[in-house]
Formats: structure tokens, C-alpha cells, sequence
């Protein structure tokens, strides 16, 4: 059963995007690879053909699983969010009580997720300790390193 998953609207038309790259040009590159495999001989022993032909599997799977994701996408309508609690798509600013830094992030889809501008998975261990807070809250999260304890200073959209 796959799960339901929700995505802003830049994330949402990038993997659009994604599945009609792959499904065109994608497509057309990997058929191209086939042909020209196909040329240079006998296919038994073919071990370029052999290489493009499960390249095309492979091509096929991910278009696949991208169009199942997008079947399953929901996208989340901001202007309607509880702005008291940290929810998906919510920016959390948040505080290390051990050492006092202080960190931003945004929690989006899976898929969204790129900790260099800040945005991390709703399913990671820091988000999923944080979702349902408020600010002043404190949030004891379990890392590979240990329990670590962030309080959330700011929450907004």
C-alpha cells in the first residue's frame, strides 16, 4: 500500500517535470542507446545491448515508481495551516539546549528534502521529534549520537 505524501507547489511541479523529462526525452535517449547496440551485431553476445536493455528497466521502474508518488501527492494548501504547531511545511527555528545553536529548517516531502538550503525530511528523526510542538516547547530527540533536546523558538510558513 503507498502512503500519501504532500509536497508544496514548487515541489510538486518539479517532479511533474521529472516524470515528463524521463517519459520524452528520457525515453527517446534510452531507445537511441538500444538502436545503436542493435547495429553493431550479433545480440547474444551483444554485451552493449545487454547493458542498454536493462538500462531501459531500470528507466522504466523509476518512471514508474515517480508517476505512483505523483498519483499518491497531495498538495497542501498553506493559507489554511495552524500556524501554532510545527507541521509539514512548517520553517522551525530551533535551539540546542547542550550548546545553544541555533538552526532553521523547513520540513517538506521526503523527495523535497536538501539539508544545504534547509529543508529536511518530515519522516527524519529531528522533524518527526519536532512535529506537533509549539514555540517555547521543547523537543528530546534520539540521533545516533545520543538524546539531544531542542526548544522551538519560532514556527512560520
Amino acid at each position: 500500500m503507498t502512503e500519501v505524501t504532500y509536497y508544496t507547489q514548487a515541489g510538486l511541479d518539479k517532479l511533474r517535470e521529472e516524470v515528463h523529462y524521463l517519459t520524452t526525452t528520457g525515453r527517446q535517449l534510452i531507445s537511441k542507446a538500444i538502436a545503436e547496440a542493435r547495429d553493431k551485431g550479433d545480440l547474444s553476445e551483444n554485451a552493449e545491448y545487454d547493458a542498454a536493455k536493462e538500462a531501459q528497466g531500470l528507466h522504466e521502474a523509476k518512471i514508474s515508481k515517480l508517476k505512483n508518488t505523483l498519483a499518491n501527492a497531495r498538495l497542501i494548501d498553506e493559507s489554511k495551516m495552524d500556524l501554532s504547531k510545527v507541521l509539514a511545511l512548517s520553517i522551525v527555528k530551533i535551539k540546542n539546549v547542550k550548546n545553544g545553536a541555533t538552526m532553521t529548517y523547513q520540513l517538506v516531502a521526503e523527495t523535497e528534502a536538501d539539508l544545504k538550503t534547509g529543508k529536511i525530511s518530515v519522516k527524519s528523526p529531528i522533524a518527526q521529534g519536532l512535529l506537533g510542538k509549539s514555540v517555547g516547547e521543547f523537543a528530546e530527540i534520539e540521533v545516533p549520537a545520543g538524546k539531544m533536546q531542542f526548544e522551538v523558538l519560532e514556527i512560520s510558513r
